[in-house]
């Protein structure tokens, strides 16, 4: 019974989650830093219903969450607080549990994406592409804002907002101007790794930054096609990697 009130639990929240990045990422920490009473697990839910429960057979141990797609945006309904950011945005991927069970929500997507955007920006990546409209499309836009980099938001059929345009709308014109192109879509993640967001790949070239949130595979179709005309290409391991540490950071302050 002690062993269980000393044990600290940690879960990813999402749906189909079984190539889990953070699961892995945090088990391998634990073992690092020989913290044997901390457990990583998933929390694969068919629907966020289904949450209620985990939180009630977790009560005592569970003390934070991730929470990655589908449900980023419908967390909020399961939320007491919602820090600064994450309200501002829309989003939120990491869950502080207090001692009381409040449970706060807060978006590390916006620190990693630009701890490991900013790097690889150069003077000319004014104007960028947003492709997908999800959760973490939300955190991107956010950061960019912060940047002074102006976007539009692209995505199959026109979404309700004066800064969208669809793939049909692509064309070498608009891609001279817009030289940071970020996939935030699913297309192209393991296994249907063919696919890739249908952009004019051949308009591409050496100013342009390809940046996927994807980071399984490596290389994407989408990354690799940008390659082969030269442009500067980066996944979403890195951002991942810093998400994560900022979890970790906000579940021990």
């Amino acid at each position: 019974m002690e062993e269980k009130e000393n044990k600290k639990l940690f879960a990813l929240i999402g749906k189909n989650i079984s190539y889990s990045f953070s699961k892995k990422y945090f088990s391998k920490k634990f073992e690092t830093l020989k913290l044997h009473d901390h457990d990583y697990v998933n929390f694969d839910l068919k629907t966020l219903t289904e949450l209620k429960q985990k939180l009630k057979d977790n009560k005592r141990e569970l003390k934070g969450m991730n929470v990655t797609i589908p449900y980023k945006l419908e967390i909020f309904d399961f939320l007491d607080e919602l820090e600064i950011e994450a309200k501002e945005i829309g989003a939120v991927n990491t869950i502080k549990i207090q001692k009381d069970g409040k449970l706060i929500g807060y978006n590390t997507d916006v620190y990693g994406f630009k701890r490991s955007l900013e790097p690889l920006l150069k003077r000319h990546h004014k104007h960028a592409l947003i492709l997908g409209t999800g959760g973490a499309s939300k955190a991107v836009a956010y950061v960019l804002e912060k940047l002074n980099i102006s976007f539009v938001f692209v995505s199959r059929s026109k979404v309700n907002k004066a800064n969208s345009l669809t793939y049909e709308d692509l064309n070498g014109d608009l891609l001279d101007k817009y030289t940071l192109i970020i996939n935030c879509t699913p297309l192209g993640t393991y296994p249907n790794t063919e696919n890739a967001p249908k952009i004019p790949y051949t308009q591409l070239g050496r100013n342009h930054l390809l940046y996927d949130l994807i980071y399984n595979p490596p290389l994407t179709s989408f990354l690799n096609q940008g390659k082969l005309q030269g442009a500067t290409i980066k996944n979403g391991l890195e951002m991942l990697e810093k998400q994560a540490e900022k979890a970790w950071e906000i579940w021990n302050k």
